[in-house]
């Protein structure tokens, strides 16, 4: 199994090497916009790899005074590598897009984990609370109406319109929550989406009760209702 090292120094051209520029052209050459890699789409090393050809060419001194010892960049890449692995590839690229836009220093690692954490709207998609507020007050016929996302739509579906009409918040956002997050994964990976979800486990398994409890809570109902 190679290292990440190695992935990193065989898999793609370093940039110093290749020269940014090149290397975000060779990007734009690629189908629809994707990165190939082992399987013809996204990976992580390209990622990484794009990310900071990107950070080159927007940071240009900032970038080469920042690694401009030798093996810095290298290493660069592999500790970022590990930090964001956690990220869809599709995800780190579209952050890392946007912490170019609007910030004007060289980006951390860690202000590249919370672009990360809070990429939904880079993809058209509200915060939960936001798609929960709109579940619950679109109007009927539901099939009409403009939704923000049709993830919005179907996490109301699948959590079931008349509960999000009449449950509390607190009762029923959970649900909503999880059957909207496995969309929003979907919407990230770039799937379609998916009408059929698994269902979310309960948060207590009821057993019956046994006769002999039965017998007992039956005698405590009585004595509380003095019955």
């Amino acid at each position: 199994m190679k290292t990440v090292d190695k992935v990193i120094s065989h898999a793609v051209p370093n940039i110093r090497q290749q020269g940014a520029a090149a290397q975000i052209a060779h990007t734009a050459k690629t189908s629809a916009g994707k990165i190939p890699g082992a399987n013809g789409e996204r990976d992580h090393v390209d990622a990484i790899n794009q990310i900071f050809a990107e950070f080159e060419l927007a940071y240009h001194n900032q970038f080469h005074k920042a690694y401009a010892q030798d093996g810095s960049l290298k290493l660069a890449k592999k500790y970022w590598l590990s930090c964001l692995a956690d990220f869809l590839p599709e995800v780190i690229l579209r952050a890392a897009r946007q912490v170019v836009k609007s910030q004007e220093y060289l980006p951390t690692v860690a202000s590249m984990v919370n672009a990360c954490e809070n990429a939904l709207p880079l993809f058209g998609l509200p915060a939960p609370n936001a798609a929960y507020v709109e579940a619950c007050c679109a109007p009927e016929p539901k099939h009409s109406y403009q939704w923000s996302h049709p993830a919005v739509c179907l996490a109301g579906k699948h959590t079931g319109w008349f509960a999000l009409a009449t449950e509390t918040q607190s009762a029923i956002f959970p649900l909503f929550e999880y059957n909207y997050r496995l969309l929003c994964q979907q919407v990230l990976r770039g799937e379609k989406l998916d009408a059929s979800m698994p269902a979310a486990l309960p948060e207590a398994i009821s057993a019956p009760l046994s006769p002999e409890e039965n017998k007992t809570r039956m005698k405590a109902l009585r004595k509380k209702f003095a019955l």
